[in-house]
């Protein structure tokens, strides 16, 4: 299924859209397809797979330190597409890589796309790519992947149309300036900015991240949007909550859906 159709699908039944953000072979390399499999059971509706880089410009330290740990557990390009092979066993939920420009340029635009396709992702996004150099990377209109866009607060009504245009699966609206983590303040004009955004994204759904870590945020969220985005508050519980099953993060997660009801 399209992630257009998919968010629809949610959207129909009465919620918001939950995505879950994991970073591919954290906290260990084993054993990544059955955490993920345990976030999608716990109430998860996407799941967005970080390939691991060393300089992850818009992740903030907890996203970046468990880069960092999986690439010293060694994995690359290829382990992620590994990954997606053996989720999507178990479930027909998008999953969505969320990678920098310069691995998929060196593993080759091209094979990154195709090869991320057959292995069962529905779309890709790349936080480095300004809307400008788009078609510089994907010349071809006839892509096998959703290429999902950014958009800030600081985005202008001309150039949310523009993402608007070039985005497919859903924009992506980051909430705040500045790099993901949790413990953002969502003040009144963090709330409009995102009001804003959501009244000239109009082709596209719109999903909402970078700071939403609580059932409250979800909340505060829900009615500009079409789903969040969580991945911080996520990730920060990895290290320690692998000693328990993953208890904390199935907690976090099901607490998070149930206030996506709209």
């Amino acid at each position: 299924m399209k992630i257009r159709e998919y968010i629809d699908s949610v959207n129909n039944s009465g919620t918001k859209v939950l995505t879950a953000f994991l970073t591919a072979g954290y906290p260990e390399k084993n054993g990544f397809v059955e955490l993920a499999q345990e976030v999608f059971e716990a109430g998860a509706d996407m799941l967005e797979i970080g390939i691991p880089f060393s300089d992850p410009l818009a992740d903030g330290p907890i996203i970046q330190h468990s880069s960092q740990v999986a690439l010293a557990n060694g994995i690359t390009i290829r382990n992620c597409l590994q990954y997606a092979e053996e989720i999507r066993k178990l479930t027909d939920k998008p999953l969505i890589a969320m990678g920098y420009a310069n691995p998929i340029l060196r593993y080759g635009v091209k094979n990154f796309i195709n090869d991320a396709a057959s292995a069962g992702y529905s779309g890709v996004i790349i936080p480095d790519l300004v809307v400008e150099e788009y078609n510089e990377l994907f010349p071809d209109e006839r892509i096998p992947l959703d290429v999902i866009l950014l958009c800030t607060p600081t985005s202008s009504a001309e150039r949310l149309q523009q993402i608007d245009n070039k985005s497919t699966g859903f924009v992506y609206c980051v909430s705040v300036a500045g790099t993901t983590g949790i413990g953002k303040t969502h003040d009144e004009g963090v709330l409009e900015s995102v009001g804003f955004c959501r009244e000239h994204v109009k082709k596209n759904k719109m999903l909402v991240g970078f700071g939403i870590s609580t059932p409250e945020d979800v909340l505060r969220f829900a009615p500009f949007c079409d789903g969040v985005i969580v991945g911080s508050a996520i990730v920060r519980l990895l290290e320690e909550d692998k000693k328990s099953n993953y208890r904390s993060i199935k907690n976090l997660i099901s607490g998070l859906k149930k206030s996506c009801i709209s």
